[in-house]
């Protein structure tokens, strides 16, 4: 186990971005199709076949999905991964025609201090097709492909992932971007909101704050409307229909609400993938489901911790500094 989301067997992640920019993809692809769902919860999300992901709906296979910075403009990066699965022979058959099915959702990382004078085309579509072609079952977590530009209210944010394994055995993962308009540590010290979940020192090892204050609840916030998200895909090993996808991504959320102080606000667009490879059946449709989005929950609130931990600072005047920059000692 890498404690990455790696870990669930038939998945890779590639990153691709650019640091002068300040922004750029990750790109999740599964080795053969998935069974996908979503949940949205935050105000302003941007996301890309969604729709297609309802459990009323007929395609449930799903190739790979794209995070990714850029606001709407990194919408564009599915269209390179698309470009990539087809190249390679991968999608939804229809006679002749053969079309990925790549969902995607962004954030908000167009005023962190980057140079976004692209010229007449975003270069996200660029990034996609990168990133899909990067992608192994090895990968930084950190100021990385989406996680590049991201920001949290205090702290700068990134991309973070954690994995665990189920007493029957299911392994489950996750990978989070966190650009969370909230806070991912309390107050202003270096504890976790997160560190009651935390695995082996795996974000610091400071344990959670003892007490809480008045001053450590108070509203944490950064930018404004439609300046902020945490996008995030949990993937198992599991077999899953599309509705029980469902349910375990609503499960899932939890982890964000373990995590993030505030966190599925007006000001967010907050949205998590679901994805299940097939290998091992649950052991019980009710029981077994319930146990698997318990720790999914669990595994989410790591990962978006990790993000934090493992970021680096932009290099740009006036950026928020990292978590290592002001703890790390």
């Amino acid at each position: 186990m890498k404690n990455l989301i790696t870990d669930v067997s038939g998945v890779r992640v590639g990153h691709a971005g650019d640091p002068r920019l300040g922004s750029g993809t990750t790109v999740v692809v599964f080795d053969a199709p998935a069974v996908g769902s979503v949940d949205v919860r935050g105000g302003g999300p941007g996301t890309r076949e969604t729709a297609l992901l309802d459990p009323a709906q007929t395609v449930s296979g799903i190739d790979a999905i794209t995070l990714s910075g850029g606001s709407a403009f990194g919408l564009d990066a599915a269209s390179g991964v698309q470009a990539l699965m087809r190249e390679l022979g991968r999608g939804f058959q229809v006679r002749a025609a053969t079309i990925p099915i790549v969902p995607a959702a962004i954030l908000f990382d167009l005023l962190n201090g980057g140079d976004k004078s692209w010229g007449r085309y975003p270069p996200y579509r660029e990034f996609g097709y990168e990133a899909a072609k990067n992608a192994s079952d090895n990968f930084t977590l950190g100021s990385m492909g989406a996680g590049l530009g991201a920001m949290t209210a205090t702290l700068k944010g990134g991309v973070g992932s954690a994995s665990a394994k189920t007493p029957g055995g299911i392994t489950i993962g996750a990978l989070a971007i966190v650009n969370a308009v909230g806070t991912v540590t309390v107050g202003d010290g270096p504890h976790f909101w997160a560190a009651p979940f935390e695995q082996n020192g795996e974000f610091g090892g400071c344990g959670p704050a003892t007490k809480l204050t008045a001053n450590d609840l108070a509203l944490r916030a950064k930018g404004g409307p439609m300046q902020n998200t945490t996008i995030a895909v949990i993937a198992t090993d599991a077999k899953l229909t599309k509705a029980e996808c469902n349910r375990l991504a609503v499960m899932a959320q939890d982890g964000f609400a373990r995590a993030i102080y505030p966190v599925h606000t007006p000001l967010d667009g907050d949205v998590l993938f679901a994805a299940a490879t097939g290998k091992i059946a649950l052991s019980d449709p009710i029981y077994g489901l319930a146990e698997l989005g318990m720790h999914a929950g669990n595994v989410m609130a790591r990962a978006i911790a990790r993000g934090v931990h493992e970021a680096t600072a932009l290099p740009f005047p006036g950026a928020l500094p990292s978590w290592k920059d002001k703890f790390g000692r």
